[in-house]
């Protein structure tokens, strides 16, 4: 399942492309601009849905002691390294700046940084974008603001399906000045119950520093 997940997460992190226009799947005109950022084409822009906030307090477990850090943020990402093994991956193709599993298990996670900032509500709104050009039928069913480790950012919860595999793809989405990050964990579905509260510790290792 780790091949066809993968397929997707590929296309997740941004691009910076000359301005032109582009079409969404839902017939939205949107400007893409060579600065990497895109709005709306004049009388496109899609009806504004209020974000919902969750006032609870998201920290990091006790348990992820070991912080891995951002090259090209101020993003942090806390893992247990006694659960998780992680790659920092090299190399301008790759799309996330590393990639997680947990030991023996089929549960999956990214940490996808660029040196662009963009509104975190932009930011995920291209996140859905580009894995709709993998999984036609991905489509958001949570979406709220958080704050993790003092931090307001975005929390955005996505099921599609690749080559008849339904997956669940959970992530944190976030920018500031030094940059934009999609700090993301994913597997099947069928899964996300039993994997819910390592997935919960895992992203609640993000912070900035």
């Amino acid at each position: 399942m780790k091949t066809l997940l993968l397929s997707l997460f590929c296309f997740a992190s941004l691009s910076v492309l000359a301005a032109q226009q582009a079409v969404t799947d839902e017939g939205q005109v949107v400007i893409l601009n060579d600065d990497g950022t895109w709005l709306y084409a004049q009388g496109n822009e899609p009806e504004e849905l209020v974000i919902p906030v969750n006032d609870n307090v998201f920290t990091t477990h006790k348990d992820s002691s070991f912080p891995l850090k951002s090259s090209k943020t101020n993003s942090v990402f806390a893992i247990n390294p006694k659960k998780w093994r992680f790659t920092k991956n090299k190399g301008a193709h790759e799309a996330a700046e590393y990639t997680f599993q947990l030991k023996n298990n089929d549960l999956y996670g990214m940490a996808i940084s660029e040196e662009i900032e963009i509104g975190m509500e932009q930011l995920a709104d291209i996140a859905l974008e580009n894995a709709k050009t993998v999984a036609a039928d991905t489509r958001v069913v949570n979406k709220e603001y958080r704050v993790v480790n003092g931090k307001k950012l975005i929390y955005m919860e996505m099921i599609g399906t690749i080559q008849g595999v339904k997956f669940k793809y959970l992530g944190y989405y976030y920018s500031d000045e030094s940059g934009s990050t999609q700090f993301l964990a994913y597997t099947g579905v069928n899964l996300v119950a039993k994997y819910q509260t390592e997935i919960d510790k895992f992203l609640n290792g993000f912070a900035v520093r």
